[in-house]
């Protein structure tokens, strides 16, 4: 990979971790790692090549592939005759990632529903929780009438 071609790689790389911090409290190599699995070439990446891309400490890495396995984002491969340990981003892992946003909003709007049903619906505490649970349910609903297609 040429170098110009490699910096923005890299750069988006970093804007990948960026989001990941900021939206969703992960650790900047986590969101590292998503971002190379993502773009990289092949797809299926040892844990010193993806240290090594994303100048990470295999120590540190290690821990995060673990929780990347562990929630079913990344999966770890085998290649046959190969001890090496090979890591690649999942193919439904964005889709996971979504499905999971949508049921834990869909909780927070059965929780939302029952706050509701405690204020009697009365009074501007009843308008705030009807409101909450109003958009959270929609949202569920939307996704529920609109499955992935493949």
């Amino acid at each position: 990979m040429g170098d110009k071609r490699q910096d923005q790689v890299m750069r988006w790389v970093e804007r990948v971790a960026t989001f990941c911090v900021e939206e969703w409290g992960l650790p900047p190599i986590t969101g590292r790692v998503l971002g190379w699995l993502m773009i990289c070439d092949p797809p299926e990446q040892s844990a010193g090549e993806i240290a090594d891309n994303i100048q990470a400490s295999r120590a540190s890495l290690t821990s995060n592939m673990r929780l990347l396995t562990t929630i079913g984002l990344v999966r770890k491969v085998r290649r046959p005759g190969d001890r090496t340990a090979y890591y690649r981003i999942e193919d439904d892992a964005w889709h996971k990632v979504v499905q999971r946003k949508l049921d834990s909003l869909g909780a927070f709007g059965d929780i939302a529903t029952e706050g509701f049903a405690i204020t009697g619906h009365e009074g501007p505490h009843a308008e705030r929780i009807k409101a909450a649970q109003e958009s959270l349910t929609w949202l569920r609903d939307i996704a529920a009438r609109n499955p992935r297609k493949r």
